[in-house]
């Protein structure tokens, strides 16, 4: 499988920028979920030239699963250097199968206030839902085989990873 990870980024970048003049969102702020949704809002944020500072979830604190898989050793905190309440936020991850990351990230959200709005973008769609969470916009919907998962590498170069679960 080669997809051009380059190609989905200016995708959703001419899509996001649309939506935004669409919705008629004045000066919102992207909020990336640590990794791979902060390398790709990273770029997305360039490619928009966004006034606002970038920000940045760690959402480990959030999962329903740590008290399983634990927490990784070196937690890194979030950032949000802009003020949550009103805000129209931009929330990207890099691909979303199950929701359950989404749901940690907008509780992680609402804990630093009430944005006026999240819209949801993300690289890859997967099937999968566990919750009822879909991406308002989206580079790529796939589905792939039992036993697969997809994962984005980078900072750089960023790539589309494909490999059997352990």
């Amino acid at each position: 499988m080669d997809i051009s990870v380059d190609k989905l980024i200016d995708d959703v970048s001419a899509s996001l920028e649309r939506y935004i003049a669409e919705k008629g969102i004045d000066n919102p702020s992207i909020v990336g979920i640590h990794t791979g949704g902060v390398w790709v809002a990273q770029r997305l944020h360039k490619n928009l030239n966004i006034a606002n500072p970038l920000g940045s979830l760690n959402i480990s604190f959030y999962r329903d699963d740590f008290t399983q898989i634990g927490l990784h050793p070196r937690v890194t905190p979030s950032e949000l250097p802009f003020e949550v309440d009103g805000q129209h936020l931009l929330l990207v991850d890099d691909v979303i199968m199950s929701g359950r990351t989404i749901r940690a990230a907008l509780n992680e959200l609402f804990d630093y206030g009430r944005p006026a709005s999240v819209t949801l973008i993300t690289l890859v769609s997967l099937e999968g839902r566990e919750l009822p969470v879909q991406p308002d916009l989206c580079g790529t919907e796939m589905k792939l085989d039992k036993g697969t998962q997809i994962k984005l590498e980078g900072p750089e170069p960023l790539r589309l990873i494909c490999r059997e679960s352990s």
